[in-house]
């Protein structure tokens, strides 16, 4: 069966999609109503799709009455395109503009909001433990998605994924060899426990959940995209109250704080890496 996002054509079919969307906010307490409409129903028409059903209507009874249902279709609101050191050039710019100013803080801590499997999160302790901060930082990963977090959690990649990020750490310019950072054994290979000790992870909803503590570094690349206007001002807000003075937010290379309501009260710092500076008070 072939499902595709022409369903929104009919007024039917949009009411059947809010009201799902209601369905999981009243029953599970996760908010999706600011996602980007069109997103949300391509990911949930497939779903559809790939479970034999017809309707919308046919998945809110089930995600009612079925709990593990419901977290079979969670992760279509989740994002998780992920790399080990994503888009180099973004990690020459942190190693170059951001980590020297994060030594000025006796203790560090990144908020890696959208974490997905955790990849983008230990480039990032990576870069903090070539420049000796590691043992003063602590990243926070959060996540909509268990299954991701327990991905990251474990710290396990396929020899696929760490050959892709080698690459991408060989066009940062490292001097040194990313498989001093892991162990590989078989066919995956895991991250150094040095590394996996320095990240927490938890779930945390973007779209509902508050701050997260006072931040030195939040980064959320690639998150904001599917997001609604709306509900794209209402997290940049809470970025704005989670860092503190000073602090900086990195962005995905499609996203921009150029229109938003709080975009007074930040600093470019590097536009093409969309990194910014919270303005001190």
């Amino acid at each position: 069966m072939s499902v595709t996002v022409d369903w929104l054509n009919s007024e039917a079919d949009q009411i059947e999609l809010k009201l799902l969307l209601d369905a999981i906010t009243l029953r599970y307490g996760y908010d999706f109503t600011g996602y980007a409409l069109p997103t949300v129903a391509r990911r949930v028409s497939q779903f559809v799709a790939d479970h034999g059903l017809a309707t919308y209507a046919e998945v809110s009874s089930r995600v009612l009455r079925d709990q593990r249902f419901f977290h079979e279709l969670l992760p279509c609101f989740s994002v998780s395109v992920t790399a080990l050191f994503r888009d180099p050039y973004v990690y020459t710019a942190l190693a170059d503009k951001v980590i020297p100013a994060l030594r000025s803080w006796p203790h560090i801590k990144i908020w890696h909001a959208g974490c997905a499997t955790g990849e983008e999160v230990y480039s990032n302790a990576i870069l903090l433990k070539e420049a000796g901060l590691l043992e003063r930082s602590t990243l926070y990963a959060t996540d909509i998605s268990q299954p991701a977090l327990d991905t990251g959690r474990a710290g396990i990649y396929s020899l696929g994924v760490i050959q892709k990020g080698t690459e991408n750490f060989l066009a940062c310019g490292a001097s040194s060899a990313l498989s001093d950072h892991y162990h590989a054994r078989y066919n995956a290979a895991i991250m150094n426990a040095d590394l996996r000790a320095r990240v927490m992870f938890a779930r945390h909803n973007l779209a509902m959940d508050a701050s997260f503590g006072e931040m030195q570094m939040i980064v959320c690349r690639n998150v904001l995209i599917y997001f609604s206007e709306q509900l794209q001002d209402r997290v940049l807000g809470l970025f704005l109250e989670s860092l503190e003075s000073g602090g900086y937010l990195c962005l995905g290379d499609k996203e921009s704080l150029t229109f938003s309501s709080v975009a007074d009260q930040f600093e470019t710092i590097d536009e093409a890496a969309r990194i910014y500076r919270k303005a001190p008070r």
